[in-house]
């Protein structure tokens, strides 16, 4: 399992910053690489980056590649945010990054509720998102594009 062109860097060695526009290429290879059925289109990420009140950020791994992305919704008007996409690319994954950024993204949102979508059969992120204090309360069959049912997710965090 050692892979020497795979760095070892621990979550702390990242650093976590917005996402802008620039980084609209590296998001959208993203979503290809971890969402092949469900990526969203160019177009749609192009929107997360210019509606007012999404909050876009990235993390970035100490040889200053692009190694993952989260946005989420902060509505003015409601005490609910919602995790849009999220995802570490695959050769920066199982280093407790994916815990770090989504942290980040929680903070950054800075709603008592966040909600998110996960496809039923994605283990790895409904453990993540588990172990950060999400729980399932909904669930939507046929909600992906191959009919799979989407667990919708809930995290109430301290006003």
């Amino acid at each position: 399992m050692n892979n020497p062109q795979i760095n070892p860097a621990p979550a702390d060695a990242y650093h976590i910053r917005r996402a802008t526009l620039l980084d609209m290429r590296a998001v959208y290879r993203l979503e290809q690489a971890i969402f092949p059925l469900d990526a969203y289109p160019q177009f749609d990420l192009f929107l997360l980056f210019v509606i007012p009140g999404i909050v876009n950020i990235k993390a970035v791994a100490p040889d200053g590649s692009f190694a993952g992305f989260a946005s989420g919704t902060r509505p003015f008007f409601h005490d609910r945010g919602w995790i849009i996409t999220f995802g570490i690319t695959p050769e920066h994954q199982r280093k407790g990054l994916g815990t770090r950024l989504l942290a980040v993204c929680e903070e950054r949102i800075g709603k008592p509720d966040i909600r998110l979508t996960v496809r039923a059969g994605n283990i790895p992120a409904i453990t993540l998102y588990d172990k950060a204090g999400y729980r399932v309360i909904s669930r939507k069959p046929g909600y992906y594009r191959n009919g799979e049912t989407g667990l919708i997710m809930e995290k109430r965090r301290a006003p």
